[in-house]
């Protein structure tokens, strides 16, 4: 077996989710060039799953930047609503609701988080 057939499977050896060939396992171990890159795969995988677990904070009043986006965006669509109809108007309103909902729940949620973190 060579390498060049070897190197789709790795990612799978790497990280044991899939059952991998004896033949493929079997060159793995005879080659340093494969076990080199078996090796770089399973960094690159503790890599992410460490990044799972880290927590970024947005920067300050990046969530008042984003509601008055939002406000001016749904602003905007009103206006171009009264402009081309009432049906129109409608979907402005509805839209702007719903993301006022999502800002709410974002707001909402990382409340919760700190006060899990100062517990």
């Amino acid at each position: 077996m060579r390498c060049e057939e070897v190197e789709l499977q790795l990612a799978e050896a790497a990280d044991g989710s899939e059952i991998v060939d004896r033949s493929v396992l079997s060159h793995i171990d005879h080659c340093l060039r494969c076990q080199a890159e078996a090796v770089q795969y399973r960094k690159l995988l503790k890599v992410l799953r460490n990044l799972r677990t880290q927590v970024i904070e947005p920067a300050p009043g990046l969530l008042a930047e984003v509601l008055a986006g939002i406000e001016s965006a749904g602003e905007r669509r009103a206006i171009r609503s009264m402009l081309t109809g009432r049906r129109a108007a409608y979907v402005g309103g509805i839209a702007v609701a719903g993301s006022a909902a999502a800002a709410g729940a974002l707001l909402l949620a990382k409340r919760r988080r700190g006060l899990k973190l100062a517990s």
